[in-house]
């Protein structure tokens, strides 16, 4: 059942009346152990990823129906590492095929893992990893693992550069700190921009990032919006372009978590500047577009989830990609980590909390 949480009928005062419209906040889902990404099934059912490594049905409503699908594989789950994202196939409705992302092996040895697998009333059938980061690397921390499709049927995956690993991000000799575009398959689509060379993964769409939660395709506009993680600010939002150098760690705002210097860089010629950066961080989480009717004021924005600010940022982009405005924080009253934002069928906004005993909201006009 919807249950309204109390005091967070929120109207604008008079000076923002033209920007904010009126929200209620309700809870649909309580209990989930670091919930970390939602997905709509055409019934009305939803796909929630818990990084400790379930991947939870819940009811339109938001009851349980099974508490975790069978048939994933196994999930290397500590700190940062776990089960990631999860989206359908864009014929869903004919091959009932789901794509998650997770971490894989050990704190010795791991990977960001991609796989796919069936929909069966209560498990994942014939599932099979497509992909896998090349090299493993130790700990368990900076794994990227956000999911979108291309108006192609192309998967772009984001990754990170695990932390201790900086350097790698320039480096096209493995996936560490890159952005990879895949069929639905696995395999490397034919016009990948490194496909052919020889000192590259073929893979790699682009790179120097640090760590990107964050990846949406505006469609109308048909560009790639991503965001990445700073250290000590340095947060970003960027447009991805094909095979370019987004400057990890040459070029930064941010300082490293001692207070040093990273680079002397924020800017570096043959890199490309974020749009936005944000010092100090906000630590960006999930990201979405606005494209519902409920919220028309919102109407073409990116909502972006942030960890640290306990909120959610509204940025506006320029029609021409240049420009990019962090314009409000929205659902600070909640007093949560947001995790991950989601549009629903309907135009409502969908928000996950990141810890131990994880919500699920849905925001809805108040009148």
């Amino acid at each position: 059942m919807w249950t309204s949480v109390s005091g967070l009928i929120v109207t604008s005062p008079p000076i923002q009346a033209q920007s904010v419209p009126p929200y209620k906040v309700n809870i649909v889902a309580e209990n989930l152990a670091y919930p970390w990404s939602l997905a709509f099934l055409p019934d009305g059912r939803m796909l929630v990823t818990e990084r400790p490594g379930r991947l939870r049905v819940l009811s339109a409503d938001g009851n349980t129906l099974v508490e975790s699908l069978s048939g994933l594989p196994e999930v290397y789950a500590s700190g940062q590492s776990g089960l990631f994202d999860v989206v359908l196939s864009p014929q869903f409705e004919d091959d009932q095929q789901v794509y998650f992302s997770y971490a894989c092996g050990s704190e010795e040895a791991n990977h960001t893992c991609l796989a796919s697998g069936t929909l069966a009333e209560t498990s994942l059938e014939n599932v099979v990893e497509i992909f896998r980061v090349q090299p493993a690397k130790q700990d368990n921390a900076h794994f990227g693992g956000r999911l979108t499709w291309l108006p192609d049927e192309t998967l772009i995956l984001t990754l990170g550069d695990g932390f201790d690993y900086r350097e790698q991000a320039q480096n096209l000799h493995n996936h560490i700190g890159s952005i990879v575009r895949l069929n639905r398959d696995g395999s490397v689509p034919d016009d990948n921009p490194f496909v052919g060379r020889g000192d590259a993964h073929p893979e790699i769409y682009s790179y120097g990032h640090r760590n990107v939660q964050g990846v949406v395709y505006d469609e109308e506009n048909r560009r790639l919006i991503t965001h990445e993680h700073g250290p000590r600010g340095g947060d970003e939002i960027n447009l991805i372009e094909a095979g370019a150098n987004y400057g990890w760690p040459i070029a930064t705002g941010g300082l490293d978590y001692t207070g040093a210097r990273i680079t002397p860089f924020k800017e570096y010629p043959g890199t490309v500047s974020p749009l936005l950066e944000w010092t100090p961080s906000i630590a960006p989480s999930g990201i979405a577009l606005y494209s519902g009717e409920l919220f028309p004021q919102w109407q073409g924005d990116i909502l972006i989830g942030a960890l640290v600010n306990k909120e959610v940022r509204r940025v506006r982009l320029s029609n021409n990609g240049r420009e990019a405005s962090d314009i409000e924080g929205l659902f600070g009253e909640l007093g949560e980590r947001i995790r991950d934002v989601r549009i629903g069928p309907e135009g409502e906004v969908y928000l996950l909390t990141d810890s131990p005993e994880g919500r699920l909201f849905r925001v809805v006009p108040s009148d």
